[in-house]
């Protein structure tokens, strides 16, 4: 059997497209954006993350883009996800399209990230997003700390990952 085979609810094998990663492209802006609101309404639902839209574009333009190393993840033609780290080793963002939580892309791309920052990564993650939380544990990220969201002013956790956190 293929890697990329799995059961599916029904007890039947499908086959899974492959996504590819790749740097983020100025066209990609667009498609980045829309997978950033989609996502985060599905985490979010009670947010009106449409209503932040002009809001993300600027960060992203101003923020994100000139100072973070951005790889974004394809399958068929479509972008499904990506990840910004900036020189610090701080990862901004980790952006998994619904329909692909769950796979291995999250941790294709959070291990992106950990090659692109070897030293370590940081981040912050809503204290009331138990799953990031379980996922970040599950990948090597211990808890450094909590904190206040600037922006939304929910609280957070301060997590990190240093190379001597990964199980040998």
């Amino acid at each position: 059997m293929d890697a990329r085979d799995k059961p599916g609810h029904d007890g039947l094998f499908r086959m899974t497209v492959p996504f590819t990663l790749r740097p983020y492209r100025a066209d990609d802006e667009d498609a980045a954006i829309e997978l950033w609101q989609r996502t985060w309404q599905q985490a979010y639902p009670s947010i009106d993350f449409a209503a932040r839209v002009a809001w993300w574009r600027e960060r992203w333009r101003s923020e994100l883009v000139p100072k973070a190393a951005i790889v974004v993840a394809e399958q068929a033609d479509a972008l499904v996800g990506f990840v910004t780290i900036d020189a610090t080793g701080y990862l901004d963002q980790l952006v998994v399209g619904p329909e692909h939580w769950g796979s291995t892309l999250a941790t294709t791309l959070v291990d992106e990230a950990k090659r692109l920052s070897p030293s370590g990564v940081t981040l912050l993650v809503n204290k009331d997003n138990a799953r990031a939380i379980r996922f970040y544990e599950r990948n090597g990220f211990v808890h450094a700390g909590e904190d206040v969201n600037p922006t939304s002013g929910r609280p957070v956790l301060r997590m990190a990952w240093i190379r001597a956190n990964r199980p040998r």
